[in-house]
């Protein structure tokens, strides 16, 4: 008996590399940038009333705001170790690679602005010391 049992597999296609000399095809390159969303965002999205999204610019990183909310979120890049690998099927039923991510974009809640803390004040360096000297 065969230690190898046979299973129906479906056919990957990965398109060649394009050679370091060549310029790729515009309208054949799709870009692509997965965003992984808070299940609190999720829920707004999926609700009966999805509220609109902008994103602007901020000095640190670009901001996704929920106007309905008052929320904010920071755009932050995540690197990954494993390539995502997005697919589409083919026309002879098997599936064709599109794009290869090695890294993702989460949103990290900004939070409401605070009073900004009390700094303490210092003193100098030879006024800590002089009182002593009295």
């Amino acid at each position: 008996m065969s230690t190898q049992q046979t299973h129906p597999t479906v056919p990957l296609y990965h398109p060649p590399a394009p050679s370091p000399f060549s310029l790729p095809d515009p309208d054949s390159v799709a870009g692509y940038k997965l965003i992984e969303l808070p299940p609190d965002l999720v829920a707004l999205l999926e609700g009966e009333n999805p509220p609109v999204l902008t994103i602007s610019p901020s000095p640190t990183s670009a901001l996704l705001s929920v106007p309905s909310t008052s929320k904010s979120y920071s755009l932050r890049q995540k690197n990954t170790s494993n390539a995502l690998i997005i697919l589409e099927p083919t026309d002879t039923s098997g599936l064709k690679a599109i794009a290869t991510l090695h890294e993702t974009v989460e949103l990290v809640p900004v939070p409401t602005t605070a009073a900004a803390p009390e700094v303490k004040k210092r003193g100098k360096w030879h006024e800590k010391f002089a009182s002593g000297r009295k």
